[in-house]
């Protein structure tokens, strides 16, 4: 389950129509309506400077939030549109939808790496290269995984982690259907340029000139 679900305050809003979207607008709020979950569609308003605080942070479309109104019970909602202004491209309205805890949703869950400081590669001097600190899946709304764990013991340089290596949260499956990778442990750099001239002097060795060629040749 995860952690922590992020609060998203709002108020209902009295009125609807474009008077009152207007309105709530010119009192520095965001008009929005909060759909589904077999009850009646809730007019609300979201302070715009929260909203766009949330913007800015990334990912508001596929965040999970738990939605707070005075006098309506906390519900777990997901943003499915926001209408910006097309000049300004500032959000001037939301629709936000209700979630039951048996709803299938996407998700960015973050990644965390265990035994980085004990992997033979790392303590080899190589670099653990991070691909995807964020891995997006499908999952219930009622059993959202806090995070995706993998364990770097036993990787040498070289090794890669890939999405079909790591054991996903029962339920969960990845929005990508390919193995892709989400880490590696490389090189340093020291090394992989010695690795580089290396292969490059055997490269050259490997080759005849041409005057050698024909030289033969005759």
């Amino acid at each position: 389950m995860a952690g922590e679900i992020p609060d998203l305050q709002a108020e209902v809003r009295t009125g609807t129509g474009k008077g009152a979207a207007r309105q709530a607008r010119r009192n520095g709020m965001v008009p929005g309506i909060v759909f589904g979950g077999d009850v009646d569609p809730l007019p609300i308003n979201i302070p715009f400077n929260a909203l766009l605080k949330r913007l800015k942070s990334g990912r508001f479309k596929s965040t999970l939030f738990n939605l707070k109104v005075e006098g309506h019970d906390d519900v777990r909602v997901i943003c499915r549109d926001v209408q910006r202004d097309v000049v300004k491209d500032l959000p001037t309205h939301l629709d936000l939808m209700r979630l039951r805890r048996t709803t299938k949703i996407n998700l960015f869950i973050p990644v965390e790496f265990l035994n980085e400081e004990t992997a033979p590669g790392i303590k080899k001097g190589g670099v653990l290269t991070v691909v995807r600190p964020e891995v997006e899946l499908v999952v219930t709304a009622g059993d959202i995984p806090e995070k995706i764990v993998v364990d770097l013991d036993g990787l040498n340089i070289g090794d890669t982690v890939t999405i079909s290596s790591v054991t996903l949260p029962e339920g969960a499956k990845p929005t990508i259907d390919r193995d892709f990778v989400i880490a590696n442990i490389s090189a340093p750099s020291g090394l992989r340029a010695a690795e580089d001239e290396a292969e490059g002097e055997e490269a050259a060795a490997d080759e005849v000139p041409a005057t050698e060629q024909e030289g033969d040749a005759e």
